[in-house]
C-alpha cells in the first residue's frame, strides 16, 4: 500500500533543495553583518512554554499540536520560534556573561490550520531575537536587518509597516477603550470575538471573520492612548529608521498576532505580482515580559520571523534567480566492466581535490552511461577505455565546448585547475 505525506506537509526534493540552501546561505550572510549568532532549539517543548496564562492568541489556543509522552508529560510541537529561544536563553543563563544576546534561528514549526496556498501545517521560519536592551536604536537595528534582508533577495518595493502598542499603561488604556467600544455590539461579533472582549480585545482587530465589521473598521487605535514616554520611544525608533534610510509607513491598526508584544510592532512587505494585498512577508515586535514569564530576569527583547516557504514563493513569482545551481564537475564512464575500479579510483582522487564527481552504478553499456552522464549536466565527462586503462590516463571531454583531450592522472588535476581560472 502506498503511503502519502501527511496533510499540510510537503517534500523538498533533491531538485529543489539547492534553493533552500541558497536562501539559508543569504540568511547567514546578512545576520553575520549585524553580528547575530545562530541558536538551535528543540522542535517540541513542555507545553507551558507556549500555553502561558497571558498568551491567548489563536495560534496557541487553537492551532498547537499537543501530546503526552510516555512519562505523562504535556508537550507541544513549537508553533513559533520566539518562546523556545527565550526558554533556552533563560535556562542557559545567557544573560550572565553578555548583557545583550543577538540570536537568529532557522527551523520547522507546526500549526494545525487549514492548508491553503502558502500555508502548511509544518513550515519553516527564519527569525531573530535581540534580548537585553530597551534602547529604541535596537528596535531600529532589528527592523533594518529585516528590511535589508528582503532587499538583498532582489525584491522590489520593500517597505516597513510600523506601529506602537505603547508601554503597559498605554496598552491598558487602549484595551479598556476597545472593551467600551465593542461591548454595545458584542452580539454582532463572532463567538471568538465575543470571548475576546473581556480576555484580550486586541485580538478582535485582526479577526479573519469580523475584520470588515463597521465597529472593527472604526475602532480606536493604540496611538490615541500612548503615554508621553511611549510617544518619545516611538519617535526615537522612527528617527533612527529615517537616519538609516529604512522606508516605512505608519500603520495605526497594526497589532500583530501574538499577545506578548508591547511598544514597536512591524511588518515587512514588498511588491509581488499575484500576491495582491497579501504582500506581507513577515514581521515582529518588542516584548517586555516574556523573559520574566519564562522564569528569567526582567529583561526585554525584540524580534521578527519570516516564513521561508512564502519567501521562496515570492522569489519564484517575481522570477528572481537568487541561487546558482550546483553543477556536477565530472561524470565518469567506464567502457568495460573491468575498468570501473580504475574509474572509481580516479574519481576519488578528484574528490580529494574538491571536485564534485560521480559515475554510473548500474553497470549499463557505454551508450546508456553517456546518455545518463549528459543528463547530469556535468561540465566534464571522464571516459575510461582499454587504452586509458593500459596507459594510466583518462579521456576528458568538455561538454560545453565538446573538446576532448587525453591526459595522464597527474596532468588531469592541473588541467582542471587551469580551466577553473
Amino acid at each position: 500500500m502506498a503511503v502519502n505525506k501527511a496533510k499540510g506537509t510537503y517534500d523538498v526534493l533533491p531538485s529543489e533543495s539547492f534553493k533552500w540552501q541558497a536562501l539559508e546561505h543569504k540568511i547567514r550572510e546578512i545576520t553575520a553583518q549585524f553580528n547575530y549568532l545562530e541558536i538551535r532549539t528543540p522542535i517540541f517543548e513542555y507545553s507551558e512554554v507556549f500555553h502561558r496564562q497571558n498568551e491567548l492568541s489563536d495560534m496557541v489556543t487553537k492551532e498547537t499540536y499537543n501530546f503526552k509522552d510516555k512519562g505523562d508529560r504535556n508537550l507541544t510541537l513549537r508553533p513559533e520560534g520566539t518562546a523556545g529561544v527565550i526558554r533556552s536563553f533563560v535556562e542557559n543563563k545567557l544573560y550572565v556573561n553578555d548583557p545583550l544576546s543577538k540570536m537568529y534561528y532557522i527551523g520547522p514549526n507546526f500549526r494545525y490550520e487549514r492548508p491553503q496556498k502558502g500555508r502548511f501545517r509544518q513550515f519553516v521560519q527564519f527569525g531573530v531575537e535581540a534580548v537585553g536592551s530597551n534602547d529604541p536604536m535596537l528596535d531600529a537595528e532589528v527592523i533594518e536587518l529585516a528590511y535589508h534582508f528582503i532587499q538583498s533577495l532582489g525584491l522590489k518595493g520593500v517597505s516597513v509597516r510600523i506601529n506602537t502598542l505603547g508601554d503597559q499603561a498605554s496598552r491598558k488604556m487602549f484595551q479598556d477603550a476597545l472593551k467600551a467600544h465593542f461591548e454595545p455590539v458584542k452580539h454582532e461579533l463572532c463567538a471568538d470575538c465575543q470571548n475576546r472582549i473581556d480576555k484580550n480585545p486586541l485580538r478582535i482587530l485582526d479577526c479573519k471573520v469580523d475584520h470588515r465589521h463597521e465597529k472593527v473598521v472604526n475602532a480606536p487605535t493604540p496611538v490615541m492612548y500612548l503615554t508621553e514616554a511611549s510617544k518619545n520611544y516611538f519617535d526615537a525608533v522612527k528617527r533612527y529608521l529615517d537616519q538609516n534610510d529604512v522606508k516605512y509607513v505608519l500603520a495605526d491598526r497594526l497589532v500583530r498576532g501574538l499577545d506578548y508584544y508591547e511598544h514597536t510592532v512591524f511588518e515587512i512587505e514588498a511588491e509581488i505580482e499575484g500576491f495582491g494585498a497579501q504582500n506581507v512577508l513577515g514581521g515582529g515586535g518588542r516584548y517586555q515580559n516574556l523573559v520574566k514569564e519564562l522564569g528569567g530576569p526582567d529583561l526585554p527583547g525584540i524580534g521578527f520571523a519570516f516564513g521561508m516557504e512564502r519567501l521562496l514563493d515570492a522569489l519564484t513569482q517575481e522570477n528572481i534567480v537568487f541561487y546558482e545551481e550546483q553543477r556536477l564537475d565530472v561524470f565518469g564512464i567506464a567502457i568495460d566492466e573491468t575498468h570501473r575500479s580504475y574509474l572509481s579510483q580516479t574519481l576519488s582522487l578528484l574528490r580529494k581535490e574538491g571536485y564534485r564527481a560521480t559515475m554510473d552504478f548500474n553497470g549499463k553499456n557505454f551508450k546508456t552511461q553517456l546518455k545518463n552522464g549528459l543528463k547530469t549536466n556535468a561540465r566534464y565527462l571522464i571516459i575510461i577505455g582499454e587504452d586509458e586503462y593500459a596507459t594510466n590516463s583518462v579521456s576528458l571531454k568538455d561538454t560545453t565546448t565538446q573538446e576532448q583531450v587525453k591526459l595522464s592522472k597527474d596532468e588531469l588535476i592541473n588541467y582542471l585547475k587551469e580551466m577553473r581560472r
